[in-house]
């Protein structure tokens, strides 16, 4: 039960943040819950494919969908009175990377899958959905491409929870402790400035 609250929170959370990214790209009421419903399901849906998990996990989730609609629709008559700051749009995009990424660990895990594809899956499943809301809101290059740490962070927080789960951890607290890791991570990095060093060399 805590973990299904844990994950509305987390998608709702996207929702949320692909309603922002659409307001600051000026699309319409209807751009901007497309924009999301493809954030909040993006990764998962990636996830689910990949696995050949089947029906899709959002498909007969009344709730998650409802969760989705009514985070975007609040969201989006909250903008019509008040400005949000860019900080804010971090800050929900970064509850929600926590929370995805550790759901998306535990479904690769109950997959049987390789411990590396676990890390990759679980990675997948939190940052796809903004790759996707990034590109259509003309925010390029995405977050994720960016020299900034994103997937690092949820990398990071899919090993923490994959070792906890192998010592035979409570998986509530695996869940809470890799989920807020994340969460640490990605808004020390906002908070500092910290940035993965580029590839290579600049051009001259």
């Amino acid at each position: 039960m805590v973990l299904h609250v844990l994950y509305l929170i987390g998608v709702g959370a996207f929702a949320v943040s692909g309603v922002l990214a659409a307001h600051k790209a000026n699309l319409d009421p209807f751009g901007a819950i497309v924009l999301g419903f493809l954030a909040g399901l993006g990764g998962g849906t990636t996830r689910d494919l990949l696995l050949d998990r089947h029906p899709l996990y959002w498909l007969h989730d009344w709730v998650l969908l409802t969760v989705i609609l009514g985070s975007a629709v609040a969201t989006i008559g909250y903008l019509r009175f008040r400005m949000v700051p860019r900080r804010t749009l971090l800050t929900v995009d970064a509850l929600g990377l926590a929370v995805v990424t550790v759901i998306g660990a535990q479904t690769a895990i109950a997959a049987q899958v390789n411990p590396l594809a676990v890390v990759i899956l679980a990675t997948i499943t939190g940052v796809t959905g903004e790759l996707i809301r990034d590109v259509l809101a003309g925010e390029l290059p995405p977050l994720l491409l960016r020299e900034e740490i994103y997937a690092t962070c949820a990398a990071t927080g899919a090993v923490v929870y994959l070792l906890l789960d192998t010592l035979g951890a409570p998986r509530t607290a695996s869940t809470v402790t890799a989920a807020v890791l994340v969460f640490g991570l990605r808004m020390l990095a906002i908070r500092f400035g910290v940035h993965l060093p580029k590839s290579g060399r600049r051009t001259p």
